[in-house]
Parts: structure tokens; C-alpha cells; sequence
């Protein structure tokens, strides 16, 4: 999985390359929020269920279904002006979805549920660049240094590129 760093990366990315419908800060935290919340699924290795389980790591808190009931849920919290409903509904969504489509890019793991309830397989990208992140007291160390700089080669320079040639085009 990619750090909590760059999960965040994508919502201020957008944030970023947005001059009309820029999210506000309460949206753009909120969305922040949505990027981590799929790691709570950590919990399972605590209660001793299998990280191949649908239940464990990685599985259906990364699926595109608990993206987008995580971003309704978000978005009725916030109630956006009937006018900015869509807008802000897509970018929450975009936010959540992110989660398990950057760890499927990710070099280890088993891959993300993200078709359950679906499917209970689990997905890898076809391009696995980023170096999946240990968890815990593990990052602290050269590992953890060599995983942010590969996020960093691989996820935060493309989106701040892209954030700024889209921002500048408008």
C-alpha cells in the first residue's frame, strides 16, 4: 500500500488543478479522510482474520462499492448546495476510489478486492511501480525512505504535473 502521505495526495492534487467548483476546505478534508479510511481494514490482523478474507486487508473496504457508499455518506454529512451536489459527490468519489486503485500499483500485498461484493478476487495494475509500504514502526527506516521516494518518483510528481498543466489550461 502506498503511505497515508500520498493517499492525500490525490484530493489536494484536484484541489489544486480546480479554479471554478474548487472544493472548500471542509470538502477537501472530508475527501482527505475518505483517501485513508479503507486502512482501518488493518483491524483484521489484530482480530486474527486472514488477509486473503473479504474481510481481511485489502479486501472490501478496497472496492469501488465501499468507494462510492463511503462518498454518499460523506456527501449527505456535508450537504452541498443543490448546485455543487454532482461536483462535490465526483470528487469524494474520485477521493475514495483512489485508495485501492493506487495500492493496486503497489510491487506487494495480494492485490485489492475491488469488485467485491462481486468478486472476492483480488486485482494488481498490469504496471506495479510503487513500492508497497510496511506498515507500522517499519516505515521508520531506510525502507520507508525508499518507498517515499518511489511514491514520490511515481504518484506525487505525475499528479502535480498534471494538476498544474489542467490548472493552467483553464
Amino acid at each position: 500500500m502506498p503511505t497515508i502521505f500520498t493517499h492525500v495526495v490525490v484530493p489536494l492534487a484536484w484541489r489544486t488543478a480546480t479554479r471554478r467548483q474548487r472544493p472548500d476546505v471542509r470538502t477537501v478534508v472530508t475527501a482527505m479522510g475518505l483517501t485513508v479510511l479503507p486502512d482501518a481494514d488493518v483491524i483484521a490482523f489484530v482480530a486474527g482474520v486472514p488477509y486473503a478474507s473479504a474481510f481481511g486487508h485489502r479486501g472490501f473496504t478496497h472496492s469501488i462499492a465501499f468507494a462510492l457508499v463511503t462518498a454518499l455518506v460523506a456527501l449527505a454529512w456535508l450537504r452541498p448546495v443543490r448546485t455543487k451536489l454532482l461536483s462535490v459527490g465526483t470528487f469524494l468519489f474520485v477521493a475514495a476510489v483512489s485508495h485501492p486503485l493506487l495500492d493496486a500499483l503497489t510491487n506487494g500485498g495480494l492485490g485489492v478486492a475491488l469488485l467485491w461484493p462481486w468478486s472476492d478476487a483480488r486485482w494488481f495494475a498490469p504496471w506495479r511501480p510503487v513500492a508497497v509500504s510496511p506498515i507500522g514502526a517499519h516505515f521508520f527506516g531506510a525502507r520507508g525512505v525508499t518507498v517515499l521516494l518511489s511514491e514520490m518518483l511515481w504518484i506525487w510528481l505525475p499528479l502535480a504535473c498534471t494538476a498544474l498543466v489542467v490548472r493552467w489550461r483553464r
